[in-house]
């Protein structure tokens, strides 16, 4: 930086610091609607890449659990256990339900584990051990605020905390109770007594015990067998084979693709008000110095000269603001009650475009400066 340029910033620091926290704050909120996304993104994707499965087998004609409704039959692992080339298959179930607890409504994703097959390994705990046992046992994300060795009762029955998660969310961002798979179906079937007297009244048999359904069946596949068991099971007709990349490509490219272009918008709308704050910053700054401009011309200073240091106040505000945007989303995006996860990439996205808003601000100011004649001095 030139020194006239110094000279011009430490003269009108209070002008520097109070555009800087504009564009800080503009910054602030780029940031955290990037950093939402990712987090929903991150939210969504984490079952599916944490869970361990190659092929998800769902209802035939949809698009598997976390993108629409699925059921398929209880005793659909024993068909998918037949296909050779299958090393591991489990069932998986997930309800969002709403309990009273602490007097408080609360949604609770309550994830089924196919004990023993699944005792929740693939979790990571941060208290606690895993499940033990097949029944009136269960594994609670930190988020629900339920102690290590707690019981509680969701449906008709008691469950006992034996061990604790953290970040374990689904999309909404509701906190995940892995139990059981018997236990999940009991807890989604809490119906009154009186309720299911009166569905066998009506001949629902069995159904009206216990439902007879899960959402899928997952299993991982010897190496190189992952293809064609995917076109066996296909070939049946009644259901549907997604691998783990079109899990993601279903959320991503489907459920979250309006949101990620609402984000884009809202990116990009934050970014401009921020090239107008600057250019009006700089324009304002440059015509108070038309005078010393027209001096410096007088004298011979070059045009590439005042461009620089019209150029450099520019980005000397956009980098402050830059570093207490940063500083700020470190410091009060870890508060949210969603999950923001702040991307190098994302953020070095931002910096570049905030260098563009910083070079087309000031080119307002400089085009204005450009003008500018030595003779004026005389004015």
């Amino acid at each position: 930086m030139n020194y006239l340029a110094w000279r011009d910033i430490t003269a009108n620091m209070l002008r520097v610091v109070l555009a800087a926290a504009g564009v800080g704050f503009l910054l602030t909120g780029c940031m955290g609607i990037m950093g939402l996304y990712r987090g929903v993104l991150h939210d969504a994707l984490l079952t599916i890449e944490d869970i361990g499965a190659d092929l998800w087998v769902v209802q035939g004609g949809r698009a598997g659990p976390f993108a629409e409704g699925s059921t398929v039959s209880a005793t659909l692992d024993r068909r998918v256990e037949g296909v050779a080339g299958t090393a591991n298959v489990r069932r998986f179930v997930q309800n969002n339900l709403q309990f009273d607890i602490d007097g408080q409504r609360r949604r609770i994703a309550v994830t089924g584990l196919d004990f023993p097959k699944d005792q929740g390994a693939w979790l990571t705990l941060t208290e606690g051990r895993l499940i033990q046992q097949a029944r009136g046992e269960a594994i609670a994300d930190a988020s629900l605020g339920l102690a290590l060795g707690r019981e509680i009762k969701l449906g008709r029955d008691p469950y006992r905390i034996v061990g604790i998660t953290s970040g374990q969310v689904d999309m909404s961002g509701d906190g995940q109770l892995f139990v059981t798979i018997p236990d999940a179906m009991d807890i989604a079937d809490s119906r009154r007594s009186e309720q299911v007297l009166l569905d066998r009244a009506q001949g629902l048999g069995a159904t009206a015990d216990r439902p007879s359904r899960i959402a899928a069946v997952i299993l991982t596949t010897e190496a190189g067998m992952q293809d064609e068991i995917a076109r066996t099971i296909a070939a049946w007709g009644d259901v549907a084979v997604l691998s783990r990349d079109d899990q993601r490509s279903v959320l991503v490219d489907g459920r979250l693709w309006r949101l990620r272009l609402q984000i884009l918008f809202f990116t990009i709308l934050l970014l401009a008000v921020t090239g107008v704050v600057i250019a009006m910053t700089i324009y304002n700054s440059t015509v108070e110095k038309l005078h010393e401009i027209a001096m410096l011309k007088l004298i011979g200073a070059r045009d590439g000269f005042i461009l620089s240091m019209i150029l450099e106040q520019a980005v000397l505000i956009g980098l402050l603001a830059y570093g207490a945007a940063l500083m700020l989303a470190l410091a009060i995006f870890p508060q949210f009650p969603r999950r923001v996860v702040l991307l190098p990439g994302d953020l070095a996205l931002i910096f570049g475009g905030l260098l563009l808003a910083c070079a087309l601000g000031s080119w307002i100011g400089i085009a204005r400066a450009m003008r500018v004649r030595a003779k004026e001095v005389l004015a």
